[in-house]
């Protein structure tokens, strides 16, 4: 089982939620708030000390039309720093509508401001790397259990030819 924390990375706030791979499950944890502009690395770093994730998962901003957000290179920056500064695996994911979806799920109107919004999109992205990577090893596993049947059958086939060779130099 692994933890992971996923990051919904906006310039004012971070929304960080925290996941297991054995339950495919994410909880928003909270919303911290930049410092002059700069992630409030202090805050981050307790949150890393607390929970002690494998890895992180940060969402990538994307247009409608697939292409990256004009501020994505910001995203992009912070995933290194995650990387570089806590040794962390860092996954980037496509965080396309979580927001949306988060003040749908929260009942929270476009007019209102809400710090569990970035908590909750945070857990969205979360969620949805968690489904994807299962999926991801599901479908590894089936090939995986696909090839195995393959190669054992051979190896019975061959078994097969071999046997009645062997048999006949007995007799």
């Amino acid at each position: 089982m692994a933890t992971l924390l996923g990051f919904d990375f906006g310039p004012r706030k971070i929304g960080v939620a925290v996941g297991q791979t054995l339950t495919g499950t994410a909880t928003a944890l909270e919303t911290v708030r930049a410092q002059g502009q700069r992630p409030d690395w202090k805050r981050i770093e307790a949150i890393i000390r607390d929970w002690q994730p494998d890895a992180a998962v940060v969402g990538l901003p994307f247009n409608m039309d697939d292409s990256e957000e004009d501020w994505s290179e910001r995203v992009h920056r912070f995933a290194r720093q995650l990387q570089g500064r806590f040794g962390l695996q860092v996954h980037l994911i496509d965080e396309r509508l979580t927001s949306l979806e988060a003040r749908r799920q929260l009942k929270v109107s476009q007019d209102r401001r809400d710090d569990r919004i970035d908590a909750q999109a945070a857990k969205l992205i979360l969620e949805t790397w968690l489904t994807e990577a299962q999926s991801s090893t599901a479908a590894s596993t089936a090939a995986s259990t696909q090839a195995s049947v393959a190669t054992s059958a051979q190896a019975s086939a061959q078994a097969s030819v071999e046997l009645p060779s062997s048999a006949s130099g007995a007799s």
